[in-house]
């Protein structure tokens, strides 16, 4: 997720939802941990934002907390 416009189409999302689990997806290794800022590329506020998406999700059992 290194390029310019794939960051900017990321960033563009206005709302991040906990139950958009194909956009959360995207933000995770296939070990179900959540990638780094430097990583992903993207703004602080919209990393905390879909980090805290991504822990909601978990805690619903939308996502897994480990990859099996």
């Amino acid at each position: 997720m290194a390029h310019q416009s794939e960051r900017d189409e990321l960033e563009h999302k206005k709302f991040v939802d906990y139950k958009d689990v194909a956009y959360l997806r995207q933000f995770m290794n296939p070990h179900a941990k959540i990638l780094a800022k430097k990583r992903t590329g993207i703004s602080s506020g919209k990393q905390r934002e879909i980090s805290l998406a991504i822990k909601r999700a978990r805690y619903m059992a939308l996502l897994p907390y480990l990859a099996a």
